[in-house]
Order: C-alpha cells, then structure tokens, then sequence
C-alpha cells in the first residue's frame, strides 16, 4: 500500500478511554504516527500513558509513534496543520456534533466514539454534516462495536433461519417483538486497571442522559438484527413511551471512580440530599416498520464481585425466541439460547451443526432441563469488549480503502439518532 493511501489518524481532545481503545491493536493500512490536539491535563496523559502502556506490553506490543500538540485552541489547530485524513474522537459528547461538522467542513473523514449527538439540535447538525459528507466523499461513521460480540451476531444469524425462527412477530407494548437492555456501571476495571473517570463525565449536559448514550449502541442492534442491510427512514419510527430516572452517587462513591475530592461546582445542580443525581438510565418503546422494540440501560455504581456490564435481548418469531443472557447463571458471560414454540429441534441442530459452521466452526447444542436449548460457543468467539473495537476499525479501514459505505450504513444511522433524541425529548415531557 502507497503511504499517501493510508488512514492517518488526528485524536481531537481524547476525553474518553475508547479513544486508545482503537489503538490496541495495529493495521497495516494505519499509519504508524497519530497526531494528538488536545488541551493539556488529566485527559490527555490517561490517552498517552495507555497508548504507551499498549506500545511496551510485553505481547504482541504496538509501535504507533505519537505527536502532540497540546493547546486550548485544538479544533483550529487540527484544522489549519491538517497532518492526517481521518478525526478520530471520543469524549464530551456536548460539542462532538461541532467537531464532527467542522472536520466534514474542512475535508477530513471522522471517526467517531458514540453517540455522535446527545439532544435534537445536535440531530439536525448532524444531517447538515451526512449531507456535506456525501457531496464531499466523505466518511463519517461511529463505532458501533457491539455489531462484533459473537451472541448478537449468532441472534440475527439464527433469526435469518425460517425453518428455525419463523419471522419476527409484530409484539406489543406490553410484549414487544424484540427487547435490548444493558446494565453498565460507573467503576469498573478496563486494561486491568480502574477506570477513572473525568468528573464532566457525570455531568448529562456534557455526557448526554442514558437515553440517547449507551442506548445508541442498542437502538443500531435492533436495525442491525431485524432489518439487515435495509435502508430505513425517519417516517419508520413512531416513539410510544419513554422515562428516565437518576443512579444517586455518594461524595465517596464519585472520590472513587475521578479521583478528585469532592463534587465540582458545575455538578451542584444535580446533587439532591448531598447526593450526585445522575441520569443515566432511561427506557423507551416503539415501533419500528410496525415492529414492538423495548431498549433500556441501566447504570449502578458498581458491578457484583466477579460480575461486569450485562446485556439481556429478546428476538421473538412465530417458530422460536431467541434470547441472549449475561447474569450470575451465565457467569456474567454472554449466552445465547432457543425456546422453541413448534419442537422444530431437528431444524435448529442443521442450523448449529451445519448451515452455520462454516462461518462459525466449533459451535454446538445442548438441550437443558427448562427445555430451552443453550448454543455452545467456543471462548476463541468471546472476546471480549476491548477487541471489539479493533473488528469495528477494521470495517471502518474497509470502508475508507473503497471509498464508501453500504448504501444503508448513512441512512440507519441518522435513523438511530432520531430515535434516541427523540426518547429523549418525550422522557423529558414526562418527569
């Protein structure tokens, strides 16, 4: 590859840990120096000690070489020395939208950490940028990397399967055709280490509510999963019901997971009783082309010993459920199971021990005593959040060496956008 074809990355302001995260792993179509515009502080020397931590590992270490330019006026500088093509960004989602729409307006590709927009202004900025984006040949993509945990993966492959799955049932309100929900927590380790957090982190002006955060990644599974590689529209969408409620923090809990002494003067207006009142969890249901889905997260402080973030989905057809599990009974691993509803078990054994092994050999099917049926992945398949973002480059470099998207990519995306804010702003209606 000539080195004038290859991605350079520009990191703008790595405020969020997922900015390293892509830089775990190596590519051959990545340049090896990553350019660096970023205020000086906390922030920054977290980004650069964990690239630096990946570069001296002692398996499998990277060699990225890292230029820094530190200083307040990063988006101008970024813009004015332009040393790379691709802006990759990840931090305060409040001003994300202008970064993303003034990198497009100056000729460079973005990458970004969702959620690319937290609030319905930020909605209508970005179709301003998609469609400077696609006049321009610009790419503009989010890294959706839960498309690559090998569950939800074998879900959708499963619900393809009529002889298995049926269709998808239409649901209801109360009973909805497909349910994602998503547990996360303010501590946790990430890279073996505790994940400190910087204090804007819980502040829902910059972070964004759950509702339109961790629910992004949601939302674009259900397109993902129920409507594959189809090209979905706004006017598909009709929100039902949608509320949100605060994970209260003590002073003690916030010292721990920002290292800092007490709660800033700009989190005051969220403390209720000397406590932090953090909206971060919500849930919504709508229909999507007539389609009941259900999406909430949750944010706790802390996971259970031996435990971590979780996910919970339902595929409901008219054959067999497909349900994906990450509680204490699984270990706190993803696993995927079948109820079936017409016995077709000698469908789903030719779909796990044959159509499905060529893409994915190893896997098995074991018949459990609740007479649901538990698919048997082997641990290569598990690995693990960290990972995912290495896949989700590699797809975006794909992306980037060809020049373009699949013509559904663009317009799903601004498709979960508009369904998160708008949970939002019917939640917010509704206190």
């Amino acid at each position: 590859m000539e080195e004038s074809d290859k991605v350079v990355f520009m990191s703008l302001d790595p405020g969020h840990f997922h900015a390293g995260l892509i830089h775990k792993s190596m590519y051959p179509q990545v340049d090896s120096t990553v350019y660096v515009f970023a205020p000086d502080g906390a922030e920054l020397k977290d980004f650069l000690q964990r690239l630096e931590g990946f570069n001296t590992r002692s398996d499998n270490p990277t060699a990225w070489n890292v230029e820094v330019y530190k200083t307040p006026d990063y988006l101008n500088q970024m813009i004015q020395r332009k040393p790379g093509n691709v802006m990759m960004v990840a931090g305060k989602n409040d001003h994300k939208i202008d970064y993303i729409l003034a990198a497009i307006q100056n000729g460079i590709h973005v990458y970004a950490d969702k959620p690319l927009v937290i609030d319905q202004k930020g909605f209508e900025k970005l179709k301003q940028a998609f469609g400077i984006a696609e006049m321009n040949d610009l790419l503009l993509y989010d890294i959706m990397s839960e498309r690559f945990e090998i569950t939800s993966i074998l879900q959708k492959e499963l619900s393809l399967i009529p002889e298995v799955f049926g269709t998808l049932v239409d649901g209801t309100l109360e009973e909805p055709a497909i349910t994602k929900e998503s547990v996360h927590h303010f501590f946790k380790y990430v890279s073996g280490q505790p994940l400190i957090r910087p204090d804007w982190f819980f502040d829902v002006t910059k972070q964004g509510e759950g509702l339109v955060d961790v629910t992004t990644h949601l939302v674009d599974l259900i397109q993902w999963a129920a409507f594959p590689e189809q090209v979905l529209d706004m006017s598909d969408v009709e929100m039902l019901a949608a509320r949100r409620w605060s994970t209260p923090l003590s002073v003690e809990e916030f010292q721990k997971v920002t290292g800092k002494a007490d709660f800033p003067e700009f989190l005051h207006k969220d403390l209720k009783d000397g406590q932090l009142q953090v909206y971060g969890n919500g849930e919504m249901h709508y229909t999507l082309r007539g389609k009941h889905a259900k999406v909430s997260v949750i944010w706790d402080f802390q996971a259970p010993e031996g435990g971590g973030d979780t996910h919970y989905s339902v595929m409901r057809g008219t054959k067999a459920n497909l349900i994906i599990q990450q509680g204490e009974a699984e270990a706190f691993k993803p696993t995927l199971y079948v109820e079936l509803l017409e016995g077709q078990e000698k469908e789903l054994e030719q779909a796990i021990r044959v159509s499905l092994q060529g893409n994915y050999p190893g896997l098995g099917l074991e018949k459990l005593s609740d007479g649901k049926y538990l698919i048997q992945i082997p641990d290569s398949y598990h690995v693990g959040h960290e990972a995912h973002f290495a896949q989700v480059t590699e797809k975006f470099l794909e992306y980037f060496q060809k020049g373009n998207m699949p013509d559904w990519e663009v317009p799903n995306m601004l498709v979960k956008y508009f369904t998160t804010t708008k949970a939002l702003e019917l939640a917010r209606q509704n206190p």
